[in-house]
């Protein structure tokens, strides 16, 4: 019964000790070693270069026996001291160890850590299986953006990506202090997509007070709640559903459907892109057509004006790019800006003669 007693109060003690109890402890411990065998005369054991080795590996139980204590005193100190005591720190500091690492692990998969993630991709909400598609695609080497993603969700799950995306469970959307875990205020894309179109409003305009510099995007079942957010926060770029206008499509010209996704999709065949124009003179184009289509077997397909949300989709050859244009291309994989706009001056010139006569 004593013998039992005893048992759980070093439990308790153990699992109650703090790491500065038990780096107090560790110290007396190496400091009464030292001490005992200083006394008992084991010179050799207590040398600095020995000292440290023998007492670990004593305390482990390894044991090599290349050092070991001579005197009757020395073993008498190693009997009741270095070994009962060198065995207890070694297993709670060992078991401590892992416990910690193991909690670190599971607090990973449980949403529960802080992110310190900058210029990443924040996607907030679950839908499951389609959740897990606009991360494959994100992931997608061809897309060529290498940034880390955070999912970040109310729902009572665990991370469904280990090791690929990091992952934040929150109470609320719109709770500041438990969604700021994701970094919001650091990142440099934020994608909202929940079941729900109310929520992925109000998430929408608290993501925008909070990180107003990102690129948002957001998609609504009902396109009359994505234009009330566009009302009031123009710069949230808004994703209906065209489940219907494909349907139509479809129906008038077969395989439409097919070739839109096939568009979208960065993991099979042909996609499409976008890349922003940054430099100090206009190009035409047409040259940019042909660069495109000659040089980096891609194809223009549109041009969005600086300021302005519509895109002019197959624009005329006689039209310019100027800086801050965004153009979109078709293309195997995303190409590097610089690559894109390097239109020989020889091929501007010579395209705007023929586009004059």
């Amino acid at each position: 019964m004593l013998l039992y007693k005893v048992r759980r109060l070093l439990a308790s003690l153990f699992i109650r000790a703090s790491g500065t109890t038990v780096l107090i402890a560790t110290v007396l411990y190496v400091l009464g070693c030292y001490f005992l065998l200083s006394y008992a005369g084991e010179t050799e054991i207590v040398a600095p270069e020995n000292f440290v080795y023998w007492l670990v590996v004593t305390a482990s139980t390894v044991g090599y026996g290349d050092f070991s204590p001579s005197t009757p005193l020395g073993k008498l100190a190693v009997s009741i001291w270095v070994i009962p005591l060198g065995l207890s720190l070694f297993a709670m500091i060992i078991t401590r160890v892992g416990f910690g690492i193991s909690e670190f692990v599971q607090r990973g998969k449980k949403g529960l850590r802080n992110m310190k993630h900058e210029n990443h991709t924040v996607i907030i909400g679950w839908n499951g299986a389609r959740t897990l598609r606009l991360i494959e695609l994100l992931l997608s080497k061809t897309n060529g953006d290498a940034s880390d993603i955070v999912l970040c969700v109310e729902a009572d799950i665990e991370n469904p990506m280990p090791h690929r995306i990091d992952f934040v469970r929150v109470e609320s959307f719109s709770h500041a202090e438990g969604i700021q875990r994701a970094s919001l205020d650091k990142a440099a894309r934020i994608i909202i997509d929940n079941p729900l179109d109310d929520v992925t409003l109000t998430t929408a305009l608290f993501c925008d007070k909070l990180s107003p510099n990102s690129h948002k995007t957001a998609y609504f079942q009902d396109e009359n709640v994505g234009e009330l957010l566009r009302a009031h926060c123009p710069n949230i770029e808004c994703i209906p559903s065209v489940a219907v206008e494909l349907l139509a499509k479809s129906s008038l010209d077969p395989g439409s459907a097919r070739l839109h996704r096939q568009l979208l999709d960065s993991t099979y065949g042909m996609t499409q892109y976008s890349v922003v124009y940054q430099g100090a003179e206009p190009l035409l184009v047409g040259a940019l057509f042909d660069h495109f289509k000659h040089d980096l077997a891609a194809t223009l397909i549109g041009v969005r004006r600086a300021g302005e949300q519509k895109i002019a989709i197959n624009p005329a050859l006689n039209e310019n790019v100027a800086a801050g244009d965004t153009v979109y291309y078709i293309a195997a994989e995303r190409l590097p800006e610089k690559r894109c706009f390097d239109v020989k001056v020889a091929d501007r010139e010579g395209l705007g003669e023929c586009l004059t006569n």
